[in-house]
């Protein structure tokens, strides 16, 4: 199967798996609105804003890694030194798992009472600390199944993750007192843990029975020299992207207390766009985030051979249809925003966000399928920096901006930042290859239209 009909494969795969998710999620997502109320979605989003750093610090770079150099040995036909290469990897990723998994467990009272501010994170966050080394792990065996072609695994793997945290999560709420946020969000983060395990038992489950079919062999040399270079320059540059990230989004609601939001009205608000409104308008993207993934093996391999046509025709190809996709999609969440707000939450407030949201999506979803093309050409550093430098920007205008526009600033912010990160990204990737978003016009086809009509003239039917 050649490399593009390949990627047209897995990415059918991926996609139909990402949007039974997506459906799941959303619908989950609707449910836990109505349950716990948009000022309890603010306060887990504060949760998960944390929790998102000590993943990072918990992942380190190693799912890329992965997926990199076991392409790479597979590229150079060495599927012997594959189980070389998860070895070394799951011994980094236990490393950072578990020092992850000390730093939030042991500093979950300063960080819940002086970093986010709401004494009612502390819990949730001791509970969530225990997910980190199985995130880790899971990390390295989900690398290794989309560069060995068989992410089909790794998507039933997330599909059944998916179901058992909801499973958990409901039965769990189900036993919790509705006005007390802070258990609800404890109880939510139980039931994560709870699918998070779950997903590494069944990965790893996976991973034993496909590794057996496979031969025994070494890696190329300085596979940990080689897996250091990689993994920690990543590392570093996501530990400061995800630091900026996580101060950013701690801050919108204190500076929308400071523009005169109550304490309640201030996570309402945050809650209502990243939590209600960020699930719809991505919801598409589910197709984008497959393509991006399994780009990244096949740029890789086709890197390794020296086939920059090859690069070329991918990338042109990949980022004009995704053009497409995001105009349509933007399109119909423009012009149907108010009832689409409507039919999912029964509130009218969030129609006008999402039409004004809709307006990024072309932005956001072309960064998506750029970033998946940067990082398979080898440019992830590149990548790392832009998305470093857009989240400087966004701290900075978060602090200068919410305490005097409120939500209107907080909507600029976000414009400003993807706006930023994607014209960084698409010039980069112009530097390496040579894509062509339009078709080329160069009278070749108006050529072979005169040869036609003049033999037809020649030979009549």
């Amino acid at each position: 199967m050649g490399g593009f009909k390949k990627l047209a494969k897995d990415t059918a795969l991926l996609t139909a798996s990402s949007v039974l998710m997506r459906c799941i999620g959303l619908s989950y997502q609707v449910w836990l609105a109505g349950r716990i109320g948009a000022a309890g979605v603010g306060l887990w989003q504060l949760v998960l804003s944390v929790n998102v750093f000590t993943a990072t610090l918990a992942i380190s770079g190693i799912r890329f890694t992965t997926t990199r150099l076991v392409a790479e040995e597979l590229g150079l036909g060495n599927a012997g030194g594959v189980g070389a290469v998860i070895g070394r990897c799951l011994g980094y990723a236990m490393f950072f798992g578990g020092a992850s998994f000390l730093v939030q467990y042991l500093c979950a009272a300063p960080i819940g009472f002086l970093w986010v501010g709401d004494a009612r994170t502390v819990e949730s966050l001791r509970v969530l600390a225990f997910s980190l080394p199985m995130i880790s792990l899971s990390c390295v065996l989900n690398g290794y199944f989309i560069a060995s072609g068989r992410a089909w695994k790794s998507a039933a793997v997330q599909v059944a993750e998916q179901a058992a945290g909801i499973g958990c999560v409901v039965y769990l709420l189900g036993r919790t007192a509705a006005g007390d946020t802070a258990a609800c969000c404890a109880a939510i983060a139980w039931g994560t843990v709870a699918a998070d395990g779950f997903s590494l038992a069944l990965i790893a489950l996976l991973y034993l029975l496909d590794r057996r079919r496979s031969g025994r062999g070494d890696a190329g040399p300085d596979l940990t020299g080689r897996m250091l270079r990689i993994a920690l320059p990543l590392a570093l540059a996501a530990y400061a992207r995800t630091g900026l990230t996580t101060l950013e989004n701690l801050l919108v609601p204190r500076k929308l207390r400071a523009a005169g939001f109550s304490a309640d009205r201030a996570l309402a608000g945050y809650g209502t766009v990243t939590g209600m409104v960020f699930p719809i308008i991505s919801f598409p993207s589910c197709l984008l985030n497959a393509v991006a993934e399994l780009t990244v093996p096949e740029l890789t391999a086709a890197q390794v051979e020296g086939r920059q046509d090859r690069i070329d025709r991918s990338v042109s190809r990949l980022l004009r249809w995704t053009l497409i996709f995001a105009l349509f999609c933007a399109a119909f969440l423009f012009l149907c925003a108010e009832p689409l707000g409507y039919l999912i939450y029964r509130t009218q407030g969030v129609g006008h966000y999402i039409r004004v949201l809709a307006l990024l999506v072309p932005f956001m979803y072309m960064d998506i399928v750029t970033d998946g093309c940067l990082k398979g050409l080898g440019q992830m550093l590149w990548s790392m920096c832009f998305n470093i430098a857009e989240s400087l920007c966004g701290v900075a205008l978060v602090f200068w901006l919410l305490p005097r526009w409120a939500l209107r600033g907080y909507l600029f912010v976000l414009f400003f930042c993807e706006l930023f990160n994607f014209t960084l990204s698409i010039c980069r990737l112009r530097q390496v290859s040579r894509f062509r978003i339009l078709p080329r016009f160069d009278g070749h086809f108006f050529r072979k239209k005169r040869e036609n009509a003049c033999r037809d003239r020649r030979y009549p039917v």
